[in-house]
């Protein structure tokens, strides 16, 4: 039986990357010593690494393919496909972002101010790139973490990854600029996409995977509506096309159902409700294939 060797990201993004899989359809799961995780599906064998390394290890055909940041393959100069962007983190669905940040009476405020300096980061080839791009020399240093602390007595300036700033503002620290944004990312490996067999498993978990994420901010929604209220029912529901409109048994009554944007439910169904729908149903949506 032929295999798909994914490589799956060890540590922050690990629990919300396994949600989404599930959510896809593939169920992993993996005990707290183990790098192995078992998964739903004969045909795929996962291992768990730091998504820092991934893409090195899909560039070398060591791995088919994996979920690591747009970030890390960056950094690394991966020579490999990026497959699906998938926007989502740790604790939020937005890009993350690597930020120039100072201790907050530092006279440094702007990149120009960083001649000379000494940077702390754990992307030092990212960090290099933004200097040269701004014509600035500075030393880049390596931080092994806990890179909040670096300044300033280490360092003069940092440059770390945050989804909400909480972290820096609880330090003490400013952001001065954005170095490099960042999202998940499905890459795949140039030799595993030249097989056809991987080729089609790849492409198949990367449409799964974009349409479980699609969904986790939408809801279906089903109801019946009279028909003589109908008219002002549909005016008031959106979809991501039109409305799905079947009859009942009962002629003076319709079934509707739609895709709507989660959030708005909540002044929906009841508007719904003073207009006249019955037996309204918000149900989750696992995916949403386009």
């Amino acid at each position: 039986m032929p295999e798909l060797r994914i490589g799956l990201p060890k540590g922050s993004l690990q629990e919300s990357t396994f949600s989404l899989l599930r959510s896809a359809g593939w169920d992993f799961n993996v005990s707290s010593r183990s790098y192995y995780p078992t998964v739903n599906d004969p045909e795929i064998q996962a291992m768990l690494a730091r998504p820092q390394e991934l893409s090195r290890y899909v560039e070398r055909n060591v791995m088919d393919m994996a979920v690591t940041g747009l970030d890390w393959t960056r950094e690394n100069d991966s020579d490999v496909i990026v497959v699906e962007r998938l926007v989502y983190a740790k604790a939020t669905r937005n890009p993350v972002r690597w930020v120039l940040a100072v201790p907050e009476d530092s006279p440094i405020q702007s990149a120009a101010d960083l001649q000379g300096k000494v940077i702390s980061t754990e992307v030092v080839n990212l960090v290099g790139k933004y200097l040269e791009k701004h014509g600035v020399s500075a030393k880049v240093e390596f931080s092994h973490g806990a890179t909040e602390v670096k300044v300033p007595h280490l360092a003069d300036a940092i440059v770390d990854l945050t989804e909400t700033g909480s972290s820096l503002r609880a330090n003490r620290l400013r952001i001065v600029d954005t170095v490099a944004e960042s999202v998940t990312v499905l890459i795949a490996g140039r030799l595993a996409l030249a097989n056809p067999w991987k080729k089609a498993k790849i492409e198949a978990l990367a449409l799964m995977l974009s349409g479980a994420l699609a969904a986790r901010e939408k809801a279906l929604l089903k109801l019946n509506a009279p028909k003589g209220k109908l008219a002002d029912i549909l005016r008031v529901l959106p979809s991501l096309h039109s409305p799905t409109v079947n009859d009942l048994s009962d002629r003076n009554w319709t079934a509707v159902e739609t895709i709507v944007d989660a959030g708005v439910t909540r002044t929906l169904i009841p508007e719904l409700k003073r207009l006249g729908a019955e037996g309204i149903l918000q149900l989750s949506v696992n995916a949403i294939i386009p």
